[in-house]
């Protein structure tokens, strides 16, 4: 067997061993996020005026693994991360692995940012503007999936876009992007957004707007965030 054979193999046998480890994870997570769902759903659901209405008893199983299933990506998240740099070591320069290992707890703390954000903030006025739209003309009543959904719906996006920022900066200390790009881009930007805050927002106005002012706002940091990079790299090759 050649060597180019036995490096795939390698990488192969690697990228296996990363991918257990973090399903087992994910596994563990899951069992110990179930034990507790009880506790869990009651957090969830304790702004709600009555309880939700089940349409049939595997409802509530279904709400339990969802709720499960959540908590245990999100806790899976910085293991996944750190996984896959594990996985990329190898390929990189000791100043490489060095800086993107510093990106690793700041990806965490942006991923639980964006879940507060979106269940804190966001969660709240989209349900009041939208129950407000109703009031007086109907009994509203929510069932676990529809609920939930809204909920994973109005959180997890805006977990997965906070992103953003970090992964600007380490772009931009690979050298594959600058900020001058950035701002010369910044209409086309807008216009994706847009699009994308409309197909993962409830259809209504007001989630649009709350999903899309922070969005414009993130990519605005992003840009100063490239800046800053993009200079600290300069000097250092100038000095090099």
């Amino acid at each position: 067997m050649s060597n180019e054979n036995m490096n795939i193999l390698d990488h192969l046998e690697e990228l296996r061993k990363r991918i257990i480890i973090t399903l087992s994870a994910f596994l563990v997570f899951f069992v110990v996020a179930f034990i507790f769902v009880r506790d869990i759903y009651s957090w969830f659901v304790k702004d709600l005026d009555g309880n939700l209405t089940v349409l049939g008893p595997l409802d509530i199983i279904w709400v339990f693994f969802a709720i499960a299933g959540v908590i245990a990506l999100t806790l899976t998240v910085p293991l996944l991360i750190f996984q896959i740099w594990l996985f990329v070591k190898p390929a990189l320069t000791p100043k490489e692995r060095k800086t993107t290992l510093l990106y690793i707890p700041g990806s965490f703390f942006l991923f639980i940012a964006g879940l507060c954000f979106g269940y804190f903030i966001v969660l709240p006025l989209v349900m009041n503007f939208l129950l407000g739209l109703g009031e007086g003309l109907f009994q509203t009543m929510f069932t676990p999936d529809r609920y939930f959904q809204f909920v994973i719906r109005m959180t997890l996006p805006f977990s997965i876009l906070f992103e953003l920022p970090l992964v600007v900066m380490f772009l931009t200390s690979l050298g594959l992007i600058s900020p001058v790009g950035m701002r010369k881009n910044r209409k086309y930007a807008y216009f994706v957004i847009v699009v994308i805050s409309v197909l993962i927002s409830p259809p209504d106005f007001l989630s649009d707007v709350l999903m899309i002012i922070p969005l414009v706002f993130l990519y605005e940091i992003s840009i100063s965030l490239c800046s800053v990079v993009y200079k600290r790299k300069q000097k250092r090759e100038e000095k090099g």
